[in-house]
């Protein structure tokens, strides 16, 4: 997500939150990567005049990061966000100083501009306090690979293929040292700066399922590093291979040390690894009141044309006859 100064547009839509969008801050230059918003398709957007100064809004994304080199925005590289992992589940918001009177006005225009591996899913109205980053109590990841000794070629792009046969019930035991609250500074990517982002994080739960050649981890937890997933997916497949035993989860996780987790399993590849969902305080998803009702998107409308009609009314009557 966008971090944004305070910055007026010529239409309704106004970003004021300095932790908008979380990459660089705005300026003159990067104006125009926010292509997803844009200006002229913003203002057929109806708005409406409300005592409240400012609201805010959420934004559930899905896209198929394929093509793009992760979410936040990156210096000579595309990300999701100069448009607006793959991710079913990614949640952004803005803030407005007007109220929107119809939600899917706006949802129609967004999605009519991005491009077609990105889709905004959900609009909708959310109290003042929420935070799309902040605000969040708990993720959850999904990464997928297939094994087999020939890679189904229409999932190449999404899972990962793994060559090796794998011992189910051994990554199973070893994806339970995951669980519960640890240091993940092992688990770290080496260049993430971990004075600002605490390391102790909490993984609730930890499933690996196996179905004929599909293979599934799902973690949940409160947080989690930069690529501490695919770090975690990376070891218990190694574990799989009966390289090392299940118990070295735990002998890693107790290291602290990046070093240590390098020199026995790579990380897993982005293609794999899915945001399913966030989870928030239900307290911070009731909006304000006079706030319009959410969007899920519109379905398309068909429109009968007069002359059809009587086409058709005609034909009825000569078959009748």
């Amino acid at each position: 997500m966008f971090k944004s100064r305070a910055m007026k547009l010529s239409s309704p839509l106004h970003f004021v939150d300095k932790n908008l969008f979380g990459g660089a801050p705005m300026t003159a230059a990067t104006a125009p990567q926010l292509k997803w918003i844009h200006v002229r398709r913003m203002a057929r957007c109806r708005v409406s005049m409300e005592s409240q100064s400012t609201w805010k809004w959420r934004l559930l994304i899905a896209y198929d990061g394929s093509k793009y080199s992760g979410w936040q925005l990156q210096p000579g590289t595309l990300t999701v966000q100069h448009m607006i992992e793959d991710a079913l589940g990614k949640v952004a918001h803005f803030v407005t100083f007007h109220c929107f009177e119809d939600l899917e006005i706006l949802h129609a225009s967004l999605n009519g501009i991005l491009p077609h591996d990105v889709r905004i899913r959900e609009v909708s109205a959310v109290h003042p306090d929420f935070h799309a980053r902040f605000s969040a109590q708990r993720k959850t990841y999904k990464y997928k690979a297939y094994v087999a000794p020939v890679m189904e070629p229409f999932q190449r792009s999404y899972a990962y293929h793994i060559r090796h046969q794998l011992n189910i019930n051994a990554m199973q035991a070893a994806a339970l040292y995951f669980v519960g609250e640890h240091d993940f500074s092992a688990f770290a990517n080496a260049s993430n700066d971990l004075s600002l982002r605490p390391p102790v994080r909490e993984i609730v739960q930890f499933n690996v399922v196996a179905t004929g050649p599909q293979l599934e981890f799902e973690v949940e937890g409160t947080g989690f590093l930069y690529r501490q997933v695919r770090n975690m997916v990376g070891l218990l497949i190694e574990v799989g291979k009966e390289v090392i035993p299940p118990s070295a989860v735990q002998s890693v996780l107790e290291s602290q040390d990046r070093t240590k987790l390098a020199r026995i399993a790579r990380s897993a590849p982005p293609n794999g690894l899915y945001l399913m969902s966030v989870l928030y305080d239900e307290s911070l998803l009731v909006p304000a009141a006079g706030a319009p009702k959410t969007s899920y998107g519109r379905w398309q409308q068909s429109t009968t044309c007069s002359r059809i009609e009587k086409g058709w009314a005609a034909a009825t009557d000569i078959a009748a006859v």
